[in-house]
């Protein structure tokens, strides 16, 4: 295993970091300095800045996030995140993807990086269905844009996509929709771009992962066969 993905999986930082501390000279293996992309085996002894570096067995969390949480592991403005709203006992826990503070819904958080990396990279196209409520009065075919691909700000042209309407009156429409990209803000940009305000917007899926008897604000441990399946996603 490469040194920095295993002191990432000891839950000393993440690679990129990891790659900054070894340059630094702050990483040992076996009493020698460590060098950028060495081999670490079972029986090697790696320090970082005179700390043992110890395996961590991965914890894997679902959150129901509400309103008025960021998605990060600390805010320079104060704001709360949603470790905030997670156990205080777990390692080096992050967000899988983001919602944005105005959002809500089904959030993945781990330890583990690799499972991470896999499940918000683009290439993997891994389906988020998200429950959107507009403004007023939409039709199915005003969703048109938005399945073939619409342009959103800065001339950017979303992926084709899964929208269908599930409730509407002359108030609002509730709408199901399924990405397989996950541009910030994106939901919203699309909307904003067919004349919709969003009101409400919650992911609900991730595969087929949901939220099924979770109060917002509530969070479970995901069980083997739940981080069995997102692994083969």
């Amino acid at each position: 295993m490469r040194i920095n993905k295993y002191l990432a999986a000891c839950g000393m930082a993440s690679r990129r970091e990891c790659d900054r501390l070894i340059a630094e000279g702050s990483v040992t293996v076996n009493g020698k300095s460590a060098v950028i992309g060495q081999e670490i085996n079972s029986d090697d002894e790696v320090f970082v800045n005179g700390k043992k570096a110890v395996l961590q067995k991965n914890e894997y969390y679902i959150l129901n996030k509400p309103k008025g949480y960021i998605c990060s592991v600390s805010d320079d403005k104060g704001r709360k995140t949603v470790l905030d709203l997670m156990p205080q006992n777990v390692g080096r826990i992050y967000p899988v993807g983001r919602l944005d503070y105005d959002s809500e819904g089904l959030l993945i958080l781990t330890t583990d990086g690799e499972l991470a990396q896999r499940l918000t990279h683009p290439s993997n196209e891994v389906p988020k269905t998200y429950l959107v409520k507009v403004e007023g009065i939409c039709t199915e075919a005003a969703l048109n844009p938005i399945r073939s691909g619409v342009e959103i700000e800065g001339g950017y042209v979303t992926k084709k996509c899964k929208a269908h309407i599930v409730e509407t009156n002359k108030s609002y429409t509730k709408i199901h929709v399924t990405l397989t990209e996950g541009k910030n803000r994106e939901v919203r940009k699309m909307f904003a771009a067919i004349g919709k305000e969003v009101m409400l917007l919650k992911r609900i899926k991730v595969g087929e992962l949901t939220l099924r008897g979770l109060d917002r604000g509530a969070y479970r441990k995901l069980s083997a066969r739940e981080v069995a399946y997102l692994n083969n996603l």
